[in-house]
């Protein structure tokens, strides 16, 4: 708006135009007031403005549709009708290029596309997927040739590029529209918040640069023939491929970031670090095949925690926690990495591995002694009780998991009952 309004008062007021910088009374007449209906139509369709006013914005976007469609027009087909002065860009303007058809079409490109952000129905976010899109391919070839024909590339003229005030103009409407469109469309992953969104943003600069960087360095290096022209593509061209094999090394290891943070997300569970009931199931089943192909036995232990109850009735729900947590810590340290580790929810945890019977009451006497050292340090606020069941299966048996689950939580029940026993 500041930049259309300003060459317009130049073009209007000769008076005006004499103090103000050539970069603003550059902009012909039209072209500032294409602009300036269109910075309108933005404003108007803002939002939190009233529905009437939204309306009369898309309409509005119509006028420079029209106005950029009689440049066309006028480039075209010259018709006498139209006001020479005005259509020349007036005293000010600097002619070449000033009403070039390819600005003129991309603002009409521009309006139109004005008319569907922001639209509610799937089908119009769609296409205005789209259009935005090919809006924005149409003012990137356009800054390409002016960003060339700025540098000397190629033998283009200052009468070949468009003005900087339009370009600049153009690049501003594009950014706000291309940000509104965000906000429903395809657009939307530049503004999330998620790995996606971040990748997105970040490489983004990169993908766009890259081609321009490209085409300049290797126009420099032929024009200077400091190095062979087939040798300087040849370097550029393998600098362009390290660069994309790097940035597709950096996009597959942030996937499987991410998708290991998925996996254990909905396999672990949180208090703990162990697996859930679901995790436990679908790694243990694993576990069992590979023991019956390589002939070895298989072990499942089942551990309930004593007192939790109590402890949460006298200590409060934070402590129960605590002690939940740090059992589970006492697992890790006392079976192996390969070893399944699953909390199945309240106090009750399982483990399976590759185990013999000596094997499995090893590890379970490893676990008892980790906990008994730990209840002898002072000032525990609870004591760590533990009742243990486990069951060995060879590697010819037929049971399944499940069955090894129950066997062993059996097991479990009839400890925790002898424990009952002695203590009456």
């Amino acid at each position: 708006m500041l930049l259309s309004s300003a060459a317009l008062s130049a073009w209007l007021y000769h008076q005006v135009g004499e103090y103000l910088p050539a970069i603003v009374t550059g902009m012909g007449a039209p072209m500032a007031l294409i602009a300036m209906f269109c910075a309108f139509s933005l404003i108007l369709t803002d939002d939190g403005n009233p529905p009437l006013i939204i309306s009369l914005g898309r309409y509005a976007a119509l006028i420079p549709a029209l106005l950029a469609l009689a440049i066309l027009v006028q480039n075209f087909f010259p018709i006498s009708a139209f006001p020479g002065a005005f259509l020349e860009g007036g005293h000010a303007a600097s002619a070449a290029g000033s009403l070039s058809p390819e600005s003129a079409a991309a603002f009409l490109f521009l309006s139109m596309v004005m008319t569907l952000v922001r639209s509610n129905s799937d089908f119009a976010i769609h296409v205005a997927d789209i259009l935005v899109s090919c809006l924005c391919l149409l003012t990137l070839i356009l800054t390409a040739q002016d960003l060339f024909g700025t540098l000397g590339l190629f033998g283009l003229t200052a009468a070949d590029l468009i003005p900087p005030q339009v370009l600049c103009c153009l690049l501003l409407l594009n950014v706000v529209v291309v940000l509104r469109q965000s906000e429903n469309g395809v657009y939307s992953i530049f503004l999330g918040a998620g790995i996606g969104s971040r990748i997105a943003r970040g490489f983004a600069p990169i993908l766009l640069l890259w081609p321009f960087l490209r085409e300049i360095g290797e126009t420099q290096i032929a024009f200077q023939q400091r190095i062979p022209a087939h040798f300087a593509a040849s370097i550029l061209t393998s600098v362009g491929v390290a660069l994309s094999l790097v940035l597709l090394l950096i996009i597959g290891w942030r996937i499987n970031d991410m998708e290991k943070e998925i996996h254990d997300l909905t396999l672990r569970d949180d208090l703990t670090g162990l697996y859930n009931m679901r995790g436990f199931y679908l790694l243990a089943e694993q576990t069992l095949r590979l023991a019956r192909r390589a002939q070895l036995p298989f072990s499942v232990l089942f551990l309930d925690l004593d007192g939790l109850k109590q402890i949460n009735d006298r200590l409060g729900h934070n402590v129960g926690s605590a002690s939940l947590a740090e059992t589970g810590a006492l697992l890790f340290e006392s079976f192996r990495d390969t070893d399944i580790k699953g909390r199945f929810g309240g106090d009750e945890f399982v483990v399976a591995g590759q185990f013999s019977r000596v094997g499995i009451e090893i590890a379970t006497g490893r676990l008892q002694t980790a906990a008994a050292e730990r209840n002898s340090t002072e000032g525990r606020r609870f004591l760590l009780s533990f009742s243990i069941g486990h069951v060995t299966t060879d590697p010819y048996s037929t049971e399944t998991l499940k069955q090894l689950v129950t066997r062993a939580d059996h097991a479990m029940y009839e400890e925790k009952r002898r424990k009952k026993v002695s203590r009456t």
